[in-house]
């Protein structure tokens, strides 16, 4: 094994997986920089969420290498791969995946409190950051009385409430009207920049790309481009990829 550059937070090199027979990435290599926006674009389909879910540790390439902060990933046990989920990294679903037995704020607070935060002070940050996506409002609510995009935003404040070193957003407005995928990529990305964490960005539309630093594109589970974002090329590359 050859340990990652020092400046990449994530980094992978010659990722293979398959479900059942059918390629999702073939030869995939990447790295992440500290802080930096990385916008993963492809159509439907095209390896996109494999991908993340290989550089998270949710999945095991079949082969390859995956590193974070020069730790292998791809070698560890099961459950050093979930404390650092759970304490380290931060995931946005496209559909949100909330304990419907749980108030708003408790969703949201859940990696707080699974991590031992006391219940006042994780409900503190929990309100700080539902406030920030104007969901507070909606903090004793439970699931079922959210609507759709309430929801989402309690998924977003989730997955920022630890200010995890890495954020994985997965197509994260994808069920979002304009307008609030708007307000929701906007708070995430203000998010991002100023606590320095690096986020890796899946999504198949090239205006939600924009936000990003830099766009590789994919294509039947390849990386097939690169393009640095100053406004026009990123969206370009985007589209050349839907």
């Amino acid at each position: 094994m050859v340990a990652p550059p020092d400046n990449d937070v994530i980094w992978a090199r010659s990722l293979h997986h398959a479900h059942r027979g059918t390629p999702a990435l073939v030869g995939v290599s990447l790295g992440v920089r500290e802080g930096e926006i990385l916008a993963v674009c492809g159509a439907r389909g095209s390896g996109k969420t494999t991908l993340l879910r290989c550089l998270s540790g949710q999945l095991v390439p079949q082969q390859g290498e995956v590193w974070f902060n020069s730790s292998p990933v791809h070698t560890m046990p099961p459950l050093q791969r979930e404390r650092m989920r759970r304490d380290r990294f931060g995931w946005i679903d496209p559909e949100p995946v909330l304990v419907p037995e749980l108030k708003a704020w408790e969703n949201a607070a859940l990696p707080l409190l699974l991590s031992g935060v006391p219940r006042r002070a994780a409900k503190a940050t929990a309100l700080e950051w539902m406030e920030r996506l104007d969901i507070g409002a909606a903090a004793q609510k439970r699931p079922h009385l959210l609507l759709r995009a309430e929801q989402q935003r309690v998924a977003v404040a989730r997955a920022l409430v630890t200010t995890p070193s890495v954020l994985f957003a997965d197509e994260p407005t994808a069920t979002l009207h304009a307008k609030d995928a708007a307000h929701v990529l906007r708070t995430v990305t203000t998010a991002v920049r100023s606590h320095r964490i690096t986020m890796v960005l899946a999504t198949h539309d090239p205006d939600t790309a924009t936000v990003a630093d830099r766009v590789i594109t994919f294509s039947d589970g390849r990386r097939t481009g690169t393009a640095t974002v100053d406004d026009t090329e990123g969206r370009a590359a985007c589209s050349l990829s839907v």
